[in-house]
């Protein structure tokens, strides 16, 4: 199992996950908001991409695709999702960590 899967079943397991995008946006906007970054999936929609990182930009939180499909998260945390809010910093670095950027080098 990828590095970064097996962080966000950490995540859940620790309270440290929200997702869906309503329910990561509506975290993100609110006052004193914990979300330390968002993971996107892969095979998220373009529109839903762009959506993501326009609230992310304007509310200053990083957003990171580690590589990761949908069925992959669905098989970690049980919901299929393509958008979730990390709420640990710490957690947040790690799967940062394990994740391929742009280039398809593991960061």
């Amino acid at each position: 199992m990828k590095k970064s899967l097996e962080t966000i079943g950490l995540c859940r397991r620790a309270g440290k996950l929200i997702f869906g995008f309503d329910a990561v946006k509506d975290e993100i906007i609110k006052p004193g908001s914990k979300v330390s970054g968002v993971i996107i999936a892969d095979d998220l929609s373009e529109k839903t991409k762009k959506e993501v990182n326009f609230i992310c930009g304007k509310y200053n939180r990083e957003v990171v695709a580690p590589g990761i499909e949908m069925e992959e998260i669905k098989g970690v945390i049980g919901k299929f999702t393509g958008i979730l809010g990390i709420l640990d910093d710490g957690l947040f670095r790690s799967i940062k960590k394990h994740s391929i950027n742009r280039s398809g080098d593991i960061e």
